[in-house]
């Protein structure tokens, strides 16, 4: 029997409705913070979207540059982000002041972070009394440089600290003469061994037993969202094991080029390589095992921490990765 003209246009009306709720669902907004633009550290997350693992959840990312750590958390504190990627000590220094923030996953284990100084400058002894710039007075970048100094004999007070929170802003203070040495990520850091400036070495072998960045939500929007926390982690994760195929490597490095056009691609080359070797994504990210605890005791041996060092305090386990 063939269906009447109206049977029909019901019949499109209600596949019409559910396009219209299929396509609602796929753009599910998520808001994230992050640091500068097109930051390495953030590359699984360019892939996951580029490649439309997010998409495939049923989520939509925006991403909105800050200048620092300290602003992403402001943003998510404010509420005017749903989620925030950035060093673990301002997301934790955050909920200790009591923040309605809560960290979901490790972004990243190892830092990839080199120590780099003027040419003239040729041991770590010649450091002192120098000009050293930083992510921010309580940045973690200050935690990697104190790792490295003290051991080789440069204490805190032999130097003077400046601050710029970005690594890009870091090695333009640099590369123009305006201090003598800082802390830098790739792709930077490759840029800083071409000019010639001298390596001081990778933060790495001095810090292996802590996490370096994470991503964090606002509490009161992951009550709510918890479904989307869940398709962003799982979004996140196909982007870190598609990061690690080295069969994808210049399309990884033609991604990163899309949402960092400054950089060129042998130094994303490089990255890749280097982000490789020292395995900085866990493609997990579980929290409660990250060796966040011991950074957490680090803060609180600095002064920085008023309340507990209870791992407990710092993330949910009903939003984290597991």
């Amino acid at each position: 029997m063939r269906p009447t003209l109206l049977q029909s246009l019901l019949s499109a009306f209600c596949l019409a409705a559910s396009l219209a709720q299929s396509a609602k669902a796929a753009d599910e907004l998520i808001t994230i913070a992050d640091i500068g633009s097109g930051s390495a550290t953030h590359w699984p997350s360019y892939i996951a979207d580029a490649k439309g693992f997010f998409k495939a959840q049923g989520v939509a990312i925006e991403y909105i540059p800050t200048q620092s750590s300290a602003s992403v958390m402001q943003q998510i504190s404010a509420g005017s982000v749903n989620m925030g990627g950035s060093g673990l000590v301002d997301a934790i220094r955050a909920i200790d002041k009591g923040a309605d923030v809560a960290i979901v996953r490790i972004e990243s284990g190892p830092a990839p972070y080199e120590l780099f100084a003027k040419s003239s400058i040729k041991s770590f002894a010649d450091l002192k009394g120098k000009t050293i710039m930083i992510g921010g007075i309580k940045d973690i970048t200050r935690i990697y440089v104190e790792r490295m100094l003290t051991p080789n004999g440069v204490k805190p007070g032999d130097y003077d600290l400046v601050f710029a929170g970005a690594t890009s802003a870091r090695f333009a203070a640099l590369a123009s003469g305006s201090i003598d040495a800082t802390i830098i990520a790739s792709p930077f850091n490759f840029k800083a061994r071409s000019a010639g400036y001298t390596n001081f070495g990778s933060s790495v072998k001095y810090a292996t037993d802590f996490p370096f960045a994470g991503f964090s939500v606002s509490r009161t929007w992951a009550k709510k969202n918890k479904a989307q926390i869940d398709k962003f982690l799982a979004g996140y994760s196909a982007g870190v094991d598609w990061f690690y195929n080295p069969a994808n490597k210049k399309e990884a490095v033609d991604i990163l080029l899309k949402v960092a056009p400054t950089t060129n691609r042998e130094d994303a080359e490089q990255t890749f390589d280097f982000f490789t070797e020292l395995r900085v994504y866990d493609r997990i990210g579980a929290v409660a095992t990250s060796g966040i605890d011991n950074l957490i005791k680090i803060m609180k041996d600095q002064g920085e921490l008023e309340g507990s060092t209870d791992v407990a305090r710092f993330y949910d386990a009903a939003f984290a990765a597991k």
